[in-house]
């Protein structure tokens, strides 16, 4: 093996070493901030900050979320973008964690992409851990639920730039999705950003 060969495999493997350490960091971070009540982030339309409140439903069913959710509206994000009709199913496993299947339709291919991932819960209630690839996990943060579990409003992370609006069917009455913007705006979430669903246009 070469010299320059041998140095290219000690960088990455250093390389390597220094992403598990960040990875296990903000791990650790975000695990201590799994309750957290608020957090602040730049408002898009001034200079101020506002208070974003993700503090997650005091109680949650977990059996009662089980199962099909289809996305009413979300804000954009890479992951998602281009899709349409996107659901969410989440079923448990043997080994106790919960199957997370996420699917859209995608114009551009044609098809249905899909993306899945696994769960677990956490001491927090309303606050679950996904993760979508090997040991990234981010939290995903239960803030409101219909009294039936019909729907549901969701986050993810501390920034304040994720939010979903899930039901149990393709389209929610328009007095229910007053109530959940309602509560997304008493939040501190910039609910225009939302886009919506187009059943639920």
């Amino acid at each position: 093996m070469s010299t320059k060969s041998e140095y290219n495999m000690k960088r990455t493997f250093i390389s390597f070493l220094l992403l598990m350490q960040m990875t296990l960091c903000i791990s650790a971070q975000d695990t201590e901030s799994l309750s957290s009540n608020s957090i602040k982030v730049p408002n898009k339309e001034n200079t101020m900050k506002r208070t974003i409140d993700n503090t997650p439903v005091q109680k949650f069913d977990l059996d009662r979320y089980l199962g099909r959710w289809y996305e009413i509206a979300r804000f954009d994000h890479r992951f998602e973008r281009g899709l349409s009709e996107v659901t969410a199913e989440y079923t448990t496993q043997d080994n106790g964690m919960i199957k997370v299947l996420n699917s859209g339709f995608s114009a551009k291919l044609g098809k249905r992409r899909q993306a899945v991932g696994r769960a677990k819960l956490t001491n927090v209630p309303g606050v679950l851990r996904v993760s979508f690839f090997w040991i990234f996990y981010a939290d995903y943060r239960v803030l409101a639920l219909g009294d039936n579990y019909e729907w549901a409003l969701v986050s993810s992370g501390r920034s304040g730039n994720y939010l979903w609006i899930l039901s149990r069917t393709e389209v929610l009455p328009k007095e229910t999705m007053e109530t959940i913007i309602s509560e997304a705006e008493r939040r501190g979430y910039d609910t225009k950003q939302l886009i919506f669903s187009q059943n639920q246009r």
